[in-house]
């Protein structure tokens, strides 16, 4: 699966001005279920907040993978932001967090979701394209570095942290 079939332009946005992982997990919730079939803003947060429940998806190097799976979803459907400040997440590498892709998939895709989730995780391990990322001076211009040629599953792609 490409970024591209995850996200929507209406759902990026650059520099998200939160002050806690609470209120970063409600506005990702009010983007992902803005226009995404079988799913409402609520829905969308209380599966986000449950899985973080569990433990932290900070996955290090700035980066968080909030995900969830919701009863009734028609397909995996995906929102990304960059941070206005830097916040705690619990990441692994006990890093602050920058960049969040928030992934939420049918109840019954178990499967999916782990494929998906391996391929972000694949992604956002490559250095320059995390740069790059940041990099991003409009929210048109984030779209299109998610979802440029770098954001196609490539087993040669180097990954460096």
């Amino acid at each position: 699966m490409h970024i591209q079939d995850l996200l929507s332009q209406r759902r990026v946005l650059l520099g998200m001005p939160v002050s806690s992982k609470k209120r970063l997990l409600e506005k990702l919730g009010e983007l992902l279920g803005h226009d995404a079939a079988g799913l409402n803003a609520q829905q969308a947060f209380q599966a986000l907040i449950d899985r973080e429940r569990l433990g932290s998806t900070g996955i290090g190097e700035g980066v968080a993978l909030p995900h969830g799976r919701v009863k009734g979803l028609a397909r995996p459907v995906g929102a990304f932001c960059t941070l206005e400040r830097a916040m705690d997440f619990d990441s692994i590498d006990h890093k602050p967090v920058t960049m969040v892709f928030a992934l939420l998939v049918p109840e019954r895709a178990n499967e999916e979701h782990l494929k998906i989730l391996s391929e972000l995780a694949g992604l956002f391990s490559n250095k320059a394209w995390r740069q790059g990322l940041l990099a991003a001076r409009s929210p048109e211009d984030l779209y299109a570095r998610l979802t440029g040629d770098a954001a196609r599953p490539d087993d040669s792609q180097a990954h460096d942290r």
